[in-house]
Order: C-alpha cells, then sequence, then structure tokens
C-alpha cells in the first residue's frame, strides 16, 4: 500500500526564530554537569510515572558541557531529542561546530499530554510521541517518550484517535503517484519501488495506521538529521534506534491519538506549571505564537480554577515557546477579600516579579 512518506535527506537547517530565557528551574531539578564525551546516555526515554497528585511531570532538565566533537544534531539524538528542541533552548550557538567547553541545557522534563493515558499519544507542536504501556501488577505505571517528525507542507498529518492496524520489519516503499509526479517535476525521479536498505525512507520499521486509508506509517528514518522537523509526508519518523525499541512493544490494534496541544499545564503542590511549544499550522508547519490566542489557551487549561497568574512572566514563556517548564502561578483561595494581591510568581521566574492579582482571565493588552 502507498505512503506518502518521504522527504528529501534535509542538507540545510532552518533554525526556528525563537529564542530562550534563563531556565526558571527550581533548586531541586539541579543541573547535571558533566563532559558528553565520557557520558552515558544521559536521559532514558522510559520514566516511571509517580504517584497520583504529581504525575503529570517526568524527567528532569540537564546541562551538558560539549567536547570538540559535537555537534548539536548527534547530541539531541543522543539525548532522545529533536534537533530543534535542542537548538531552540541554547540560541547563539552553532548547531553543526558548538565548539569545546560550552555549557548546553538539555530539555528532557515534559508535562504528560492531556486525555488518556493509553497506547501512543503523538502531540504535533511538540514533535514528540508518548507511548503508555498497561500498568504492572503493581499497579505502578510508566511512559515512554520519543522525538518524532510530522507533516510538512500540503502534507498534512491528520488528527484524531487511530490504532496501528500493521507491523513490519525490512519495509518496502511504494511511492504514491503523487509523490512521484512532486519529484518527477523537480528533477529527482522515483522508482516504483524502494526495496527495503540504505536508500530506503520508511528505515527498517514500519507501523501502518488505519488513518487516511492506511497511508499513514510511524517508521524509521535514513536521514536521523531531521527528527524533529516538519519534513515528512504527513507521516511519524523517527530514529531508528528509536523505532527498533518501540516497534516489539506494540500489538496491532494499540490505540494512536494525533493531537495539537502547543500548551501543556500542571498542577503541582499548588503551582501552575506551564509548557509551551510552537504552535503548527494546518500544514504541520511551527509558526511564531500569537499571545492573545496563547493566552487564551492558558485560561482554557487553567479552567475555573482560582489562580495568581503573574501575567507578564507567562506572556514571557508563551512568547518563547521553547518547551521548557516554568512555574507561572500559584493556586489561590481569596472568598473573602476579592482583588487582594497574592504572591506573583513562585522562586522558578528569573527573578522576584512584583505580585500579582489574582485572575482568570489575561489582563488586556
Amino acid at each position: 500500500m502507498p505512503s506518502p512518506c518521504y522527504a528529501k535527506p534535509v542538507k540545510t537547517i532552518t533554525k526556528l526564530a525563537f529564542s530562550t530565557r534563563s531556565l526558571p528551574l527550581k533548586a531541586a531539578a539541579c543541573a547535571l554537569f558533566f563532559t558528553f564525551g565520557a557520558a552515558q546516555l544521559a536521559q532514558a526515554t522510559v520514566y516511571t510515572i509517580p504517584k497520583p497528585g504529581t504525575d503529570s511531570i517526568v524527567g528532569e532538565d540537564q546541562t551538558v558541557v560539549t567536547v570538540y566533537e559535537d555537534t548539536l544534531y548527534d547530541l539531541a539524538r543522543k539525548f532522545s531529542l529533536g534537533s530543534e528542541e535542542l537548538i531552540r533552548v541554547n540560541p547563539g550557538v552553532d548547531p553543526w561546530l558548538p565548539g569545546a567547553g560550552k555549557t548546553l541545557v538539555v530539555p528532557n522534563k515534559h508535562i504528560l499530554p492531556p486525555g488518556p493515558r493509553e497506547g501512543i499519544v503523538v502531540n504535533l507542536p511538540e514533535h514528540r510521541l508518548y507511548y503508555y504501556p498497561k500498568p504492572n501488577r503493581d499497579g505502578s505505571r510508566q511512559v515512554i517518550t520519543y522525538p518524532v517528525s510530522i507533516g510538512k507542507m500540503d502534507w498534512r498529518t491528520p488528527l484524531g484517535l487511530t490504532h496501528v492496524i500493521q507491523k513490519q520489519k525490512n519495509p518496502s516503499w511504494y511511492p504514491p503517484e503523487s509523490v512521484r509526479k512532486e519529484h518527477a517535476a523537480a528533477g529527482d525521479p522515483l522508482p516504483a519501488v524502494v526495496p527495503s536498505g540504505p536508500d530506503n525512507p520508511l528505515g527498517l520499521f514500519a507501523m501502518r495506521l488505519a488513518a487516511g486509508n492506511g497511508t499513514y506509517l510511524i517508521h524509521g528514518t535514513n536521514n536521523p538529521i531531521a527528527v524533529g522537523l516538519a519534513v515528512t509526508h504527513g507521516c511519524i519518523r523517527m530514529y531508528p534506534d528509536d523505532v527498533e525499541a518501540l516497534f516489539p512493544l506494540i500489538p496491532v490494534g494499540t490505540p494512536v491519538r494525533l493531537i495539537n496541544e502547543p500548551i501543556k499545564v500542571a498542577w503541582v503542590d499548588g503551582e501552575l506549571v506551564l509548557e509551551a511549544h510552537p504552535p503548527v499550522d494546518a500544514e504541520g508547519q511551527s509558526f511564531e505564537p500569537q499571545l492573545d490566542q496563547f493566552s487564551d489557551l492558558l485560561q482554557k487549561a487553567v479552567g475555573d480554577t482560582t489562580v495568581a497568574i503573574h501575567w507578564d512572566y507567562a506572556r514571557e514563556v508563551l512568547q518563547k515557546a521553547d518547551g521548557v517548564l516554568a512555574t507561572v502561578g500559584l493556586e489561590a483561595d481569596l472568598p473573602d477579600a476579592p482583588g487582594v494581591a497574592t504572591p506573583g510568581a513562585p522562586d522558578a521566574a528569573p527573578a522576584p516579579p512584583p505580585p500579582a492579582a489574582a485572575m482568570q482571565s489575561p489582563p488586556s493588552q
């Protein structure tokens, strides 16, 4: 069955126009400093979901000191990140030649996506896949997460609930007519069938989804440098070692939920934690966030909870949209004193902010 998954190997990576901030991490989430060349895999992709009440956040942010041979693309793969995830939080660093002795932020702390925690969940703006295995016998839960690529241009990755209908090792690729016409027009004709091997863009493992009459896949790649970018023809592309690890865990029939959630929030001990990513348009392309729309999404995520939000700081986090978690508010209980100021953003903020009044909607611009 044809699949629209091919994209020419990326030779030039264009940075998204987002910068970063001083990371507002609590002292408890201390960064780890070490020399990359001597390090083992620093951040596994398998996390134990903590006890109820604190089970919305997994992983830890870290830092790494580069050696001369490093590139940000190699480091991204080593730490199970998409290349743009690492580039966005380390502005001003040459991704190809960062140089030795550079301290880089490794953003490996995530708020779990909203919705059921079962099967596979792919959050398109985050360019990340989450897999929830069945609970262990003792009732404990785990989540496994990997960076992915999604669709580009008019090759849209579909949204909604689907499921795995087929699994295949060493797949051959049958490029559909639309893709063959595109490449023929560009002077790059494709054969009718590409056998398994180094030239096959599906890599060595593929899982076919019911979406799009079976034309969409979760698969590996022969171009790992592009993982984390919107470069596929609608499919979900993974690093070769990641898909090899995930493939045997996924039975046919596993539900797959494709969502578009650029903003995720979590409540931790009465604190509102925010994670923002560049939103994606209907064609899968990231674009610069519009603060009013982002603020509306934040308010929707908070719901009816009375919360003291430091909106100046929250807007800064939304504008950066770099995926780094930040504490932007406190749960407030002010039934007898409406309008009384509450403490501003907690100690996760880069500097003590002015007091923030309890509110349920952002102030007018």
